[in-house]
This record gives C-alpha cells, structure tokens and sequence, in this order.
C-alpha cells in the first residue's frame, strides 16, 4: 500500500507494456497460481473455519467440454470464491458422472447393440466394463480446460459416481429419506426412448436433437347449426392427440375467413394469415380458375363459445 506521502516515481507498479495480450498474461497467472500452489494452499490457510459445502452436478468425461459447461463453471467458481472470502472452508474435490445413457450410448455404437437382448447376451459384467473403460475419455482435456478458465478445483482428490464409496452413500441417503417418509411416487411426462425402453432426462433428449420436418395435417371439425355446415380448420403434427381433443382456439383480435373450396364445396374457416397452408400461393397462381371464394370475415372474438363436432366422440361430453 503507498502511503500519501510517496511519489509517482516511488510506485511499485510496472510501466504497462505497448501492446498488452491478455491471453498471455492470462497464463503467466494461472503458471504463477500453480508455482505456489495458490488454491491447496489458500484451502489449507482455511483450515479450522465453518464448513461450507457446494454440491456440484459432475460432467461426464465421455464428451469434450463445451460453452455451457464454461459458463455454468465460472458461476460455481464464483460462488465458491466468496464462501472461501467470507471465512469459510470450502473443499472444492472435482467430480465424474460415470452413470447413464451417454456412456451406454457409446458402447452401443461401438459395439452394435441394439437392444437389451444384446446387452445379456454379452453379460452385463462385460458391458459395463466396457463402460468403465471410456468414462475418463476425455480427463485430461476437461482439467486443461478448466484450469485454463481459472477455476480452483481440486482435481487430484476427485471422485466417480461409478466409486463404491458414492453409490452406497447416495443409496445411504435414499434410505434415510424413504425412512422418513419423504418418498412418494409421482407421475410425469418425459421424453422416451424406444431403443433404451427408458425415460430420457432433458440433457439426454437434447443430446440427439434435430431439426426435421414434420408431416402435418389439416383436421376440420363441422360447427354444430351452422347454415354452411363449414369447418373450422386446425392445423396439426400431432394428430394422435385428437382422439382427446376438448377445445379449438382463436385469438380475439385476428382475422379468420370463411372460404368455398372450389373443388368440394365444402365451407372453411381459417385464419386470413394462413390461407396459404391451404391454397399455396404457387399453386393458386398456375390455377386456370378461381381455387376458392372468400364468402366473409370475422374475428376471433366472434368465434367465441361456438360449438363443434369433435373428431372423436370419447370426450364429447365434457
């Protein structure tokens, strides 16, 4: 600290250089951390203080770090940094999930099983050594990564969810939960898998995700007294869901046109905006003749508490 008495000329700090590289000097302190040991040491200064504990999600070493594990990390960093800057003991052991499809996944691929029939007729002791074998894949990226980032992490006392030790200690913990009666089943709709026969956490699901194309369809569903018998059309890629349908709905301020099909004759209602899903604009151009005939518009306000013929007639009632 300089006192008010010194000078500029008496100031510790060296001159900046022209061109300053924040990358290189990102490195030359994460060398300098590691040369003093800076995080075993500020943990064993710590030494005797409250205990304070973070439970961190592990990452699977299966895969390469990405963005969301930097960010998520930075955050965890942050949080353990004030803990530790509060008084606090803050063990920080890095952590392995070495359970679930992702692991499954890549012996799957590797080894071409398809089903569980495979998996027995391997014998599951050889599959999950297989497994065991690839679970620390990417190790050594993960620690260059997350060193890189500046992190303080103790990678060196890590642990595995596949350790003995963990699985019996969350099993310990279930039971104590179970004991006490805070177990309860519970029903909820989740992504599945047909080819695992079992349910898919959002970051499994995600993992596979793509952009396809849906087939689609149009329903039309008759308005009950209507003097055009006309359909109010809806627009679908779910059609298993209709056999449940209970309700149509319009937004109040949008415009909706009844429209003569041309070919059938059938009456149409539909919102103005999506016409084109019916009469492509392609089409309605190389048309020798008139595809369909505008015969009114309305709101969807006016629509309101019409009633229609259902699909299905399982929930007509309700």
């Amino acid at each position: 600290e300089l006192s008010m008495q010194a000078k500029p000329e008496d100031a510790v700090f060296a001159e900046p250089p022209e061109r300053f590289s924040f990358p290189k000097r990102e490195e030359e302190v994460a060398a300098y951390w590691k040369e003093i040991d800076a995080f075993k040491e500020s943990v064993r200064r710590s030494e005797g203080r409250p205990r304070w504990t973070f439970y961190d999600g592990p990452p699977f070493a299966t895969g390469l770090p990405h963005y969301g594990h930097i960010l998520a990390g930075t955050i965890k960093d942050i949080v353990c940094r004030y803990a530790h800057q509060t008084g606090h003991y803050v063990e920080r052991r890095a952590g392995w999930d070495c359970h679930g499809l992702p692991v499954e996944y890549e012996i799957d691929q590797k080894l071409g099983i398809k089903s569980r029939d495979d998996v027995l007729a391997m014998g599951i002791d050889k599959y999950n050594e297989e497994c065991r074998a690839i679970v620390m894949r990417y190790s050594s990226e993960w620690v260059s990564t997350v060193t890189r980032m500046g992190r303080w992490i103790d990678f060196e006392n890590d642990y595995k969810t596949m350790n003995v030790s963990f699985m019996e200690s969350v099993w310990w913990v279930f039971k104590q939960v179970y004991e006490k009666g805070l177990v309860y089943q519970g029903f909820k709709v989740m992504p599945y898998s047909t080819a695992c026969t079992t349910p898919l956490s959002n970051f499994e699901a995600s993992q596979n995700y793509k952009d396809v194309s849906d087939p689609a369809i149009v329903v039309g569903f008759p308005l009950a007294q209507d003097p055009d018998n006309a359909m109010m059309c809806a627009w679908t890629t779910t059609p298993w869901t209709l056999p449940s349908n209970l309700a149509l709905c319009v937004h109040p301020e949008w415009t909706y046109v009844r429209v003569r099909d041309a070919v059938t004759g059938s009456v149409l209602i539909l919102l103005e905006a999506r016409l084109a899903q019916l009469y492509p604009p392609g089409k309605v151009k190389k048309a020798k003749a008139p595809l369909y005939e505008i015969l009114g518009k309305v709101t969807g306000a006016d629509l309101k508490d019409k009633t229609y013929e259902p699909a299905f007639p399982y929930f007509a009632g309700e």
